[in-house]
């Protein structure tokens, strides 16, 4: 039987909001798999243990660039958040969005390729990336970017520095901005319905069914259940079906219809999301400095 520890019982209560005793329950039942402990709490609380994707674990900001038709937007990470507020760690990832957008590498390591110089450090921005580390004294690291150049008009929104949003457009600049605004309000997952991945409709179709079998209804309503289940939740992921957070009197894409505007493309980052940041179990750690202190005695 896998060991449960305060830690990880601490670090699914952060993710899901639901009760410790809860929590406890659902990691032993899970053996430790905090992921399938996520999604056993949504079978049993609903939507209030999917609170996973807003409540990210790792710091580091997102910034962009736009020029004209071309655009980029980059995360860059870091340890702890005084860093995020560095003017010098600030000014790399800055940079790094500017270098994306007019060099348009093929990939991260491409990207520490490009020359940049800065703080004394260079000739390459990996190069300035480590000379940073050493100076602050805490690590950072490139994540992810997205470049945009289709031609296309591009509307961007910053939320602070940890929700970055890319929307690729034609039509009214007003509209466009309200739909990247919306999208770091609402954070769809595809433009249609009919784009939401296949791993992400088949994970809500199991939690769906799960809850529908604990209603000791007969098996065809079961399936209807499911099925009404998994529809609602492509409403509620897709961007164009999403009521407008301005009117939700309206969707997304009666507002842009409205408006003479047809978006082609969003990208949407927010820091952190997806990593796992390392909880540190004190009290643990504290008897592990004990013990050993009482062997080398």
């Amino acid at each position: 039987m896998a060991v449960i520890t305060a830690s990880m019982v601490a670090e699914l209560r952060a993710k899901t909001d639901a009760p410790m005793m809860e929590c406890k329950k659902a990691l032993t039942e899970a053996e430790g798999d905090m992921a399938k402990a996520e999604e056993l709490l949504r079978v049993k609380l609903g939507t209030k243990a999917g609170k996973a994707a807003s409540r990210v674990t790792a710091e580091g900001v997102v910034t962009s660039f736009v020029s004209g038709t071309t655009g980029a937007m980059i995360e860059v990470n870091c340890e702890t958040d005084f860093v995020t507020k560095n003017d010098s760690f600030l000014a790399l990832a800055n940079a790094a969005a500017k270098l994306v957008a007019e060099h348009n590498p093929a990939d991260l390591a491409a990207l520490g390729a490009l020359p940049y110089t800065q703080d004394s450090f260079g000739p390459t921005l990996e190069e300035v990336r480590k000379g940073l580390i050493g100076k602050i004294g805490e690590n950072m690291s490139f994540r992810r970017f997205k470049r945009a150049d289709g031609g296309a008009k591009i509307a961007h929104y910053l939320h602070g520095t940890r929700i970055g949003v890319l929307v690729e457009y034609n039509g009214d600049e007003t509209a466009a901005k309200d739909v990247a605004m919306h999208v770091a309000a609402m954070k769809p997952v595809s433009l249609t319905s009919a784009e939401v991945p296949a791993d992400l409709i088949e994970k809500e179709r199991s939690v769906a069914a799960a809850k529908a079998a604990e209603s000791g209804k007969p098996a065809d309503i079961v399936t209807k259940m499911v099925e009404g289940s998994v529809q609602k939740y492509l409403k509620e992921v897709s961007l164009f079906n999403q009521s407008f957070v301005k009117n939700d009197k309206q969707t997304v894409e009666q507002m842009l219809k409205a408006s003479g505007t047809t978006v082609n493309a969003f990208t949407l980052f927010v820091v952190g999301e997806g990593i796992e940041k390392k909880v540190d179990d004190f009290a643990a750690e504290v008897a592990a400095q004990v013990a050993a202190a009482q062997g080398a005695a």
